[in-house]
């Protein structure tokens, strides 16, 4: 798993997609979806700790990103 894409994937296996408009709201809700696959355990640890990485990662990137005039 490397890409959002991956998450993505992953969670259409199991029937779920997200998709609310804003970027950042969907990789919070993605994240939502994995721990409670986790924790439903349908989805190894392995599996929940590189999708909860990749989505943090994003998340922190569109936080980042969406600063202007920040010095």
């Amino acid at each position: 798993m490397a890409t959002i894409l991956d998450v993505q994937q992953l969670l259409k296996r199991f029937g779920i997609f997200v998709y609310i408009g804003d970027r950042k709201t969907n990789l919070e809700m993605m994240e939502v979806e994995i721990k409670e696959l986790y924790h439903s355990n349908l989805i190894n640890i392995q599996e929940f700790q590189k999708a909860v990485l990749l989505l943090r990662s994003e998340i922190q990137h569109e936080n980042n990103s969406g600063r202007t005039g920040d010095r």
